[in-house]
């Protein structure tokens, strides 16, 4: 056989391995051209070689030189082909492109609760308020004795309350935070309470987990006044200068007199809708006088003394400043609808 035409064959064997190298997706289809070219029974490259023995013995060598070179150029072949097939496979095996433009990391938000409660905050702040916070676990005497509301009081019934045993209980708003305030010093006070209160109660428009900003200011000569322009400025801050409210009569175990505050719908702007029943107002807090009850309580005189205290739900005043229709919302943790703040 002449060598030459032996060599020829030889390279067409490895043009043929690099060109279905070439179509191979997948490791297995790779591993079937290793096969077929230099498998150890029906190889193309091993049936070759037998023939060596038909090329004249001076021409040997050269033979030889050229198989090497081609099984060695398949080998070569194979390993960058098997790594490429990998690396498209594992994107961290990819090489960096560093002309692509970069990634940017997403970004958290605040959640709608959180951005309402810091600006309540920042507002009471801004108008001499400081922040208190107290325990979630409560006793019955700071969550309801202490605040007027004796066991066989009705009020009770409205908290529909969550017992842990004992005298313990989930707390249902955050008034025993006052009174832990007033149990350790004398006045004046003059403090916001926010936090997580707990109520069995679970609709579109309640939940049994929400969130509460209370306040009280005490000292001598405290009135009604004061507390009517502390909530006034409070409202215009939050909803707008523009912002109308009136105050109705209610009632509260713990303050006296108590009071309900409304203001204009901020949907209708006061012309009557679903959300307002068609009256232009909407409810958006509780206040009222420290009832002298709760003063005797905690050991304050309220011959010497008085206060106002109020409170609000973060969820209503949220639901109202984005116009959310369904409170459970806000505790579902959908990003299409958290992303939207």
């Amino acid at each position: 056989m002449n060598v030459d035409d032996w060599i020829r064959d030889l390279e067409a064997i490895e043009k043929s391995a690099l060109e279905r190298l070439a179509l191979a997706r997948e490791l297995a289809a790779i591993d079937d051209v290793r096969v077929w070219a230099l498998g150890r029974k029906a190889g193309q490259v091993t049936a070759l070689l037998k023939t060596l023995r038909d090329v004249p013995p001076e021409e040997r060598p050269r033979a030889g030189e050229a198989a090497n070179r081609v099984k060695e150029a398949i080998e070569q072949a194979l390993d960058a082909r098997t790594a490429a097939v990998e690396a498209a496979s594992r994107p961290e095996l990819q090489p960096l492109d560093v002309t692509l433009p970069g990634r940017r990391s997403p970004l958290g938000r605040l959640h709608p609760l959180t951005q309402v409660a810091r600006d309540i905050e920042s507002i009471f702040v801004a108008l001499g308020f400081r922040v208190a916070t107290g325990p979630e676990i409560e006793d019955e005497r700071h969550n309801f004795e202490a605040l007027n509301t004796p066991a066989d009081h009705p009020a009770r019934d409205m908290q529909d309350t969550f017992y842990l045993g004992g005298p313990f209980l989930l707390r249902t708003q955050t008034s025993p935070v006052q009174i832990r305030l007033m149990e350790s010093g004398p006045p004046p006070i003059r403090a916001i309470m926010p936090g997580r209160v707990f109520r069995r109660d679970s609709d579109a428009t309640h939940s049994p987990m929400f969130h509460q900003v209370e306040g009280l200011a005490v000292d001598r000569q405290v009135s009604m006044a004061d507390l009517k322009g502390v909530l006034m400025a409070f409202l215009r801050a939050f909803f707008g200068d523009q912002t109308r409210a009136r105050f109705r009569p209610s009632f509260f175990p713990f303050t006296e007199p108590s009071a309900e505050v409304d203001i204009g719908c901020v949907l209708c702007a006061g012309k009557g809708c679903r959300v307002c029943k068609g009256s232009g107002w909407l409810e958006v807090l509780g206040c009222g006088m420290v009832d002298p009850e709760v003063f005797r309580a905690v050991g304050y005189d309220p011959e010497d003394v008085t206060g106002y205290a109020f409170g609000m739900g973060i969820e209503r005043l949220t639901m109202l400043r984005y116009a959310i229709d369904d409170m459970r919302l806000l505790f579902e943790n959908d990003h299409r609808f958290l992303e939207q703040f």
